[in-house]
Order: structure tokens, then sequence, then C-alpha cells
């Protein structure tokens, strides 16, 4: 295959994931399923930079193309849309030449077996870049085209929706939640996300990793705090890195990685990892200290990822499926020293990473995920034994997933004992916990609270 039909046959599949993805299907799934079509890494690489750029700048985009259509697709050419946006986002994210842009989209359009919409995609891509250079064309028998370059672009920058591609309940939430950190919210999770390792204590030293990383020319950092991370400068395929298949590292984010320390893990302990899978956590836990681990998830259909992510860091566990908040099932009596509750959540501190969750989330989700979260605190709480220690973690920025569930649980319970968390740069909630917003110190948004029941 010669290289522009190679560049087209990726944004064919790319313009067919995306439509996938605007539809309702996650992003990493699409990007697995399709990914599998791809024979060549840059490719594959190609290919989750354009569905990343294309769901992050979704609602911005669409809206552009949509304005320099002459009337509206109709629904059943779905995937021509999520071509026409991925052109823009081609032009005015990922900075590629216009003209390579709009020649690989038109020759998708006939690799989607489309031929007839190829005029129509060259046509719409080619008036963009002509409007985005100040150009004022003539159209068809005569008629003129407006100087329509700055005034579209003024109108996408005039509504916060188009102009930050978010919800517009999702701009309310961080305004109300964070009316000073709002629009640094907003800028990180539009920023490509940087990649995070975490070295397997039991297998190698960090300062060994990054060594072994330098020799094979792989720029990484390693910050202070937590002991185990490690940053990569660009994204990598990380099963071509070193120590990938020697279990040597685990893809983690920084910001999750202080769960194991706040646990304070020893050797003996029985241990509940509440809502397990993929098992990052459940992973960290056990290379801190041998104990007795259950990894628990209710989707049983996550188990495999969780076993084969364990068996390659080689730890053990006993893995189930179940319900955290309805114990009876599977729970054998025996209270557990330490829980981990990675609870399940509006996932909006990690929007820079996965960028669906701004076109799948909905504001009236909120208040299922609080009493869901509200449920196993609850039940788990009853689980912990006296003198136990309990950790609640979201990958979310909002408050009522966060500092006001912990002070709902702490309002039931007369028994816990809510503990300060120090992490250094976190904000300090109100009553307890700390959070990371989105981006700061390179991390993603993240919230933990410490509770322990007294003996």
């Amino acid at each position: 295959m010669n290289p522009s039909a190679a560049g087209a046959n990726v944004r064919a599949l790319a313009a067919q994931a995306l439509q996938r993805i605007v539809a309702g299907r996650s992003l990493r799934v699409e990007f697995a399923a399709f990914s599998t079509k791809l024979d060549d890494s840059r490719d594959r690489a190609l290919l989750s930079a354009l569905l990343h750029a294309g769901a992050r700048w979704w609602l911005r985009f669409d809206a552009a193309a949509s304005g320099l259509l002459e009337r509206p697709l109709p629904p059943r050419e779905a995937v021509l849309q999520a071509l026409l946006v991925l052109g823009l986002v081609q032009i005015e994210v990922l900075g590629l030449a216009g003209y390579a842009a709009v020649d690989a989209s038109v020759e998708a359009a006939r690799v989607l077996g489309k031929p007839k919409f190829a005029a129509l995609v060259n046509a719409v891509l080619r008036r963009w870049l002509r409007e985005r250079a100040g150009q004022e064309p003539t159209g068809r028998e005569g008629q003129r085209w407006p100087r329509a370059a700055g005034a579209r672009l003024a109108a996408l920058d005039a509504d916060p929706v188009t102009r930050s591609a978010h919800p517009r309940w999702l701009l309310d939430a961080f305004a109300a939640d964070w009316p000073d950190d709002a629009e640094a919210i907003v800028a990180a999770n539009n920023a490509e996300a940087p990649l995070w390792l975490r070295t397997n204590r039991r297998r190698v030293e960090r300062g060994a990793f990054l060594q072994r990383l330098q020799a094979a020319g792989i720029a990484a950092q390693a910050p202070p705090q937590p002991p185990e991370a490690v940053q990569l400068a660009t994204s990598a395929d990380v099963t071509g890195l070193p120590g990938y298949a020697d279990g040597l590292f685990s893809v983690q984010d920084a910001a999750a990685q202080f769960a194991a320390g706040l646990l304070d893990l020893r050797d003996g302990q029985r241990v509940l990892d509440a809502c397990a899978a993929p098992g990052g956590k459940s992973a960290q836990i056990l290379e801190h200290a041998d104990l007795r681990l259950l990894a628990l998830d209710s989707d049983e259909r996550r188990l495999p990822r969780l076993r084969d992510n364990l068996a390659r860091l080689g730890l053990q566990a006993e893995v189930r499926a179940g319900d955290a908040a309805q114990p009876a099932p599977w729970w054998d009596g025996e209270r557990f020293d330490r829980i981990l509750i990675d609870a399940p959540c509006s996932a909006t501190g990690i929007i820079r990473r996965q960028p669906d969750v701004r076109l799948h989330r909905r504001a009236s989700d909120v208040p299922a995920l609080c009493k869901t979260q509200a449920r196993i605190l609850d039940a788990c709480w009853a689980l912990l034994a006296p003198g136990g220690r309990l950790v609640y973690a979201t990958c979310s920025v909002l408050a009522a997933e966060n500092a006001e569930q912990i002070a709902a649980f702490a309002a039931r319970h007369a028994d816990a004992r809510a503990q300060p968390v120090r992490l250094a740069g976190w904000h300090v909630q109100e009553g307890a916990g700390v959070q990371n917003l989105p981006g700061e110190s390179g991390m993603d948004g993240f919230f933990y609270a410490l509770l322990e029941k007294p003996c």
C-alpha cells in the first residue's frame, strides 16, 4: 500500500471509530478494535492521535463543520460528519499541512465507499482553508461568499461550549466547585496527558529502571513523590518499552499512585480492593507488602484483564466478581484491615486522558453515582475491622462525589474518624480529603479521603 493510500485508510478507520464514540461507545474500546486492522505502529499511533483529538475537540469542530455545509448531512451519513471533523482537527489541532489533510480526507471518503461525497469533503475542507487564510472566494454562478474566517472563528469562540469543547453542564460544575480554577481545569482537559509509569518495586528499583530507559534512548524523569512514579517525555507504545514483558512497570497516572501509601500497608494484613478492575491499584497494593488481597469488581467481564495484569507483574490475589455495595454473596465474614474504594465516579478528573468522557457523561449521571458511592461506603465500612483504615478515592473533581460525599458519610457513621491527608501541592478540602486538579504537577484530577475505625 502506498503512503497516501495508507493515510486515507487510517483516516477512514478513524472516522468510523469516531462516529461510534460520539454515539456512546468507549474510545478505549473502539481504538482497541480498530487498531487491530493496522499493521504499522505509526499508523496505530496516528489512529490514536486522531481519535483522542477528535473526541477532545468534537463539540467545537462538529459545529464548525456543520456551519460549512449548505445543508446538514443526513443521519445515515454520520461517518462523513466524523470525517469532516477529523479533517478540521488535523489542520487546527494536530498541525498537519492543510493540503495533505484535505487530500487524505477526500481519499478516505472513497475508502469508506462514499465516492459521491468526495467532492463535498474536498469543498468543505478547502473552504475552511480559504476562510482561514482570510480569502473571499467566488462561489457558483458568481455568488460571493462572505469573508467568514474571522466571523466563523469568532462565533465559535463566543460560545463557551464551542470555545472550550466542553458541555455547558460541566463548565457550570467547574465554575461552581472551583471558581478560581475553572479556566485552568478546562485548559488542562484540552491538553494531551503525559505518560506515567509505576515501577514494580518487587522487581526493579526506580533508578535502575530510569537507567534502562536512558540506555534505550527514552527520555524520562522521576518526581520526588510518589516514590515509584516515572514520567516519559513523549508517549510511546508501552509494550515496546524495556522491561514490559518482565513486569518491571505498569501504566498508571502519578495521582493514582498515592493510594498504597495512604493505606499504610503491612505484611500479613487482609485487604479489600473494592472496585479493582483493571487492577492497577491491586497490583500496587501487592507490590508494597506480603498480604492477603481480595480484588473485587462488579463487572465479571473486566476480571480477565485484571488477572492478566497481575500475572505479568508476578503477583497473586483472590480475584472475584461481586458488588461491593452488597457483600452478602461474596464476603466470608472475616473483616479487613485495610479497604480501598476507588469508587465509580464521573471521571471528570481524567478528561484530558479520556476525552470521550465529555461526550458521554451527563449532569443527571452525578446524583446516581453519588448514591452508588454512598452505598459502597456504607457497606464496606461494616467490613472494616476495628483499628482498620479505609481510603476513598475518585478520579473526579466534583465536590458532590468527593468532600461532600465524605462529609455525608461521617454524619451517618459516628465511629468514622476522618484523618488528615497531606500530599504536597494538593488542595485540602473542608471537612476531609485532598484534591488534585487536572494538570497540576502533571497529574490527573484525583481525590483522596482517609477514614479510620477506632479499636
